[in-house]
């Protein structure tokens, strides 16, 4: 007989929700994660009393209630509302795309002016590809400012080799809502992070540090099945090609002042900056420490090495993971779920939705 109901591979959210749910209803788990921390890259850590987002920020947000329910069933959520702010050679520009960025770009104080001006330099037809959704969109000014050198930056490939579907995450509103998400409900942990991992994973056996492709015929021979939330390429030892995806780095200082930059996010839209971006965390949760903590945000080459952090769901790569993903069907007793087994640009609170339906599905 088995030691464990269920081995899961990943202590990020997919699988920390999975171990939760499972064990509350009388089963045994294992998580083993390769990382010396649980959470995955949602983990934060305190560093002079601020919560530091380690692997870039994360706002939980979300329209469905019972979704926002769960979630503050472990935790106390504040009510932080993301506004990013778009710095394109020293000038500052709202994010999303709204009023207030039409009129910091052309003077325009009415939505009919701001949308006269985008009609005048849109592109006409069926876009392709990302430059020519975001064309179709914001034209050409916005486009070249606030779009065009952050995209390079960010995916390290043309505009026009990606596919389309990656701006259309990016609102755009001919108000004066600088929010950057429309959902009801929306927030970040009072704690921090791990603190909700801690919660879900309370009384569930954990082991750190350990990367389950050190043994996988031990790991299997434990338990009856497996959860698995890695790279799903990986998994299969990479047989058929690797996936894509972009990794980042960053890089992290405590910063002698109260206030860095006076806002927690800043998109550096310029391609002749090397970052991306500059999160100030202490903005995420009112903090009284005198000094702040800041990272940059670098874009990197990709290789397997890399830790991946964003699926590149071009054309290519896609085909890739149904290839994956028919071998994945034929797997016993193995279920893969979460951004990496799954090839998907989840938000957190999709991952909270996919992990409670895998389980309702199984149970």
């Amino acid at each position: 007989m088995n030691k464990y109901d269920y081995l899961i591979v990943g202590s990020g959210l997919f699988g920390s929700i999975c171990a939760r749910e499972l064990t509350d209803l009388g089963l045994k788990c294992l998580v083993v994660e390769k990382r010396e921390h649980i959470g995955g890259n949602c983990y934060t850590k305190k560093i002079e009393g601020i919560d530091v987002h380690v692997y870039g920020a994360h706002i939980f947000h979300t329209s469905n209630k019972e979704t926002w329910d769960y979630v503050n069933r472990f935790v106390e959520f504040n009510n932080y509302r993301h506004h990013v702010i778009g710095n394109y050679k020293n000038t500052l520009y709202s994010l999303p795309f709204n009023m207030f960025t039409f009129n910091k770009l052309w003077g325009v104080n009415t939505p009919e002016e701001a949308k006269n001006k985008i009609d005048s330099q849109k592109f006409e037809g069926v876009p392709t590809n990302l430059e020519e959704q975001a064309l179709s969109i914001v034209g050409e000014d916005v486009y070249n400012k606030l779009i065009k050198g952050y995209t390079e930056k960010q995916w390290m490939k043309s505009p026009k080799e990606l596919p389309s579907s990656i701006i259309k995450r990016l609102p755009v509103r001919f108000t004066f809502d600088n929010n950057y998400f429309f959902d009801t409900y929306q927030g970040i942990p009072k704690n921090g992070y791990t603190e909700l991992f801690e919660k879900l994973l309370d009384n569930i056996e954990v082991k750190l540090n350990t990367d389950f492709f050190d043994d996988v015929d031990y790991y299997k021979s434990i338990s009856s099945h497996i959860i698995y939330t890695g790279p799903i390429d990986r998994y299969f030892n990479y047989s058929l090609g690797n996936l894509e995806y972009r990794p980042l780095r960053f890089e992290t200082e405590i910063v002698d002042t109260e206030n860095y930059q006076g806002h927690s996010v800043i998109n550096f839209t310029d391609i002749d900056v090397p970052y991306t971006r500059i999160i100030e965390h202490k903005h995420f949760n009112v903090s009284e420490s005198k000094k702040t903590v800041i990272t940059k945000e670098y874009p990197i080459e990709w290789d397997i090495n890399q830790e991946p952090y964003y699926p590149i769901n071009d054309k290519e790569n896609q085909l890739l993971y149904e290839k994956y993903k028919q071998l994945s069907l034929k797997e016993t007793n193995v279920f893969f779920g979460g951004r990496l087994a799954e090839y998907k640009y989840y938000d957190m609170n999709q991952v909270v939705d996919s992990a409670l339906e895998f389980i309702h599905n199984i149970s």
